[in-house]
């Protein structure tokens, strides 16, 4: 059987992973064009055009477990939970497995896994201002944006803008959610919104989370 063109190159290379690492050390995010496999962005966004187009996608909320609901008025995307039911899935969340063990190697994060899914925003859809985790009482410690829509128009609207750590006012970055561009940010520190998009938008959100206990009963994932 031909192997899918995205499973004969890395997804991250490792001078992409460096320079996530070093990024993360010196200003708390990284942004990269380019950085993911273009071939496997495609795949990935085939897939989640096609569970768009047959309604297998659930409304986004927010807070977790009994403090979860929907809020149309912060955020406005659907998403599906990466399950690794695709060859493509599995491409990519072998890849951010690479990466967590690099950022454990480099900065002694001691992640316990990942978790991730695909974000699809309607036109006019937007995300407003949050940070990904609370200080002090969370397990997410950083966050990944890999985009997948090929040929992103200028007009398109949709970027992520990333605010400064220190000055949740001040932009430091504004990402435009073209394939094979991937983010990377820490959870509790780094504010960021999703602009109001003008066209559908696809891109992959994920967390590497820490391992948090209560009773001797693992958390969860989401």
């Amino acid at each position: 059987m031909m192997l899918s063109n995205f499973t004969t190159s890395p997804v991250l290379t490792p001078a992409v992973q460096v320079a996530i690492v070093d990024a993360l050390v010196e200003q708390g995010w990284y942004v990269g064009r380019a950085a993911i496999n273009l071939d496997l962005c495609h795949a990935l966004h085939r897939e989640l055009s096609h569970m768009a187009e047959h309604d297998a996608l659930e409304e986004a909320g927010i807070g977790r477990g009994q403090q979860h609901h929907l809020r149309k008025d912060i955020r406005g995307d659907a998403i599906h939970w990466l399950d690794r039911q695709s060859e493509a899935q599995r491409h990519y969340l072998d890849a951010m497995g690479e990466l967590q063990q690099s950022l454990n190697q480099a900065l002694f994060l001691g992640l316990f896994e990942y978790e991730a899914h695909f974000a699809h925003y309607p036109a006019g859809a937007f995300y407003q201002r949050h940070l990904d985790s609370f200080r002090g009482r969370a397990n997410r410690v950083i966050s990944t944006v890999g985009y997948l829509n090929p040929q992103w128009p200028s007009d398109g609207g949709g970027e992520m803008v990333i605010y400064h750590p220190d000055d949740a006012s001040k932009e430091v970055a504004r990402v435009v959610p073209e394939a094979g561009t991937f983010a990377c940010f820490l959870s509790e520190t780094v504010p960021h919104e999703v602009l109001p998009t003008h066209q559908p938008r696809a891109s992959i959100a994920g967390w590497f989370r820490r391992n948090t206990s209560l009773g001797g009963v693992l958390d969860p994932a989401r």
